[in-house]
């Protein structure tokens, strides 16, 4: 499990310098606005908050990537994205049950 998240943190950080180089210091990847991307990845973030939970690996650490904390905290505010994604609680719910499957 150590080497999964070891090489989730490396991801992070290579989103995290993908961030820095394509928001040039705004709130979103494409700039001021949000955008597909911000969108699509957006809604991984439930889902890593989903495996924080579950394995207790702090992975969007805001000590290691904290452009991508910041901007999390961004996107969850916009409120047609903050409608449709599901909450924590409940995706773990559903992690939990499908992790007893396997």
């Amino acid at each position: 499990m150590t080497e999964k998240i070891a090489d989730t943190h490396a991801a992070l950080e290579t989103l995290e310098g993908a961030f820095k180089n394509y928001s040039a210091g705004k709130d979103f990847f494409g700039g001021d606005s949000i955008g597909y991307l911000d969108i699509i990845l957006g809604s991984f973030t439930v889902w890593i908050r989903v495996l924080e939970k579950i394995s207790g690996a702090k992975l969007l650490d805001e000590a290691k990537v904290p452009l991508l904390v910041q901007w999390e905290k961004r996107i969850l505010t916009v409120d047609y994205v903050n409608k449709v994604l599901p909450s924590v609680e409940r995706l773990e719910e559903y992690g939990r049950a499908l992790r007893a499957t396997i």
